[in-house]
């Protein structure tokens, strides 16, 4: 079995069960300025970071969104449910001695509130936050990073991602990626596998990504 030399894990959407809350905090801002959020908003929100959601939002409304990360981390610390599978998938790797890290568009406070509560014990080899690159995701620059700090080439890493923007950095860094879509879909391509859940993820799935650079969907992908 084809094992991957490190696997980099998204946060939000992915592991937990965040991006619903950063639609929510989104929702929230974008009302105080008078905007109702609405699904022609949702590329700009689902999967991005802070400081391109609040551009985003400064942009349609011309007031400032300085709340947006306090908002939203307040919601989080409040608590984040995992995503289905996640627990299992964490402990697998760290049973097989699968090195893994979590590479995340969030804001250094949000993750560490996360990883110290909903993640708390996941034996993550370090984590990556907004703050910890250049460019933050869609740009490759977290996952070529993370595949650097690992010290193997990011073609030998697995990343694990829900949303269009996170699978657009793993890709562009040339990792292979295994898609678990949440709120927004994503477009299959070489180098993508899809499942509909990690509960359908195990360390064979995650070995099946490095072996089939064709376009794979494990069940029905999910709009």
């Amino acid at each position: 079995m084809t094992t991957p030399a490190a696997v980099l894990l998204d946060m939000d959407g992915t592991l937990v069960d965040t991006e619903v809350l950063w639609w929510e905090t989104a929702h929230e801002v974008a009302a105080g300025l008078g905007h109702p959020l609405s699904g022609a908003d949702a590329p700009e929100v689902v999967g991005r970071a802070v400081a391109d959601t609040a551009a985003h939002l400064i942009e349609v409304t011309g007031g400032a969104a300085a709340e947006l990360t306090a908002s939203f981390f307040r919601k989080v610390d409040a608590g984040a449910p995992l995503r289905p599978g996640a627990a299992a998938l964490l402990a697998a790797l760290e049973a097989a001695r699968v090195p893994f890290a979590l590479v995340s568009a969030s804001p250094r406070s949000v993750v560490d509130a996360v990883v110290a509560g909903s993640l708390a014990g996941a034996a993550f080899a370090f984590t990556l936050s907004a703050d910890d690159t250049v460019r933050t995701k869609p740009h490759p620059d977290p996952y070529m990073a993370a595949a650097t700090r690992f010290g193997v080439p990011a073609s030998a890493c697995v990343a694990v991602e829900d949303s269009p923007d996170g699978t657009a950095s793993a890709h562009a860094a040339g990792c292979a990626v295994l898609v678990v879509p949440s709120l927004l879909p994503v477009e299959p391509a070489r180098g993508r596998t899809f499942a509909r859940s990690l509960e359908e993820v195990d360390l064979g799935v995650l070995g099946d990504c490095l072996r089939r650079p064709d376009p794979e969907i494990r069940g029905p992908k999910r709009a």
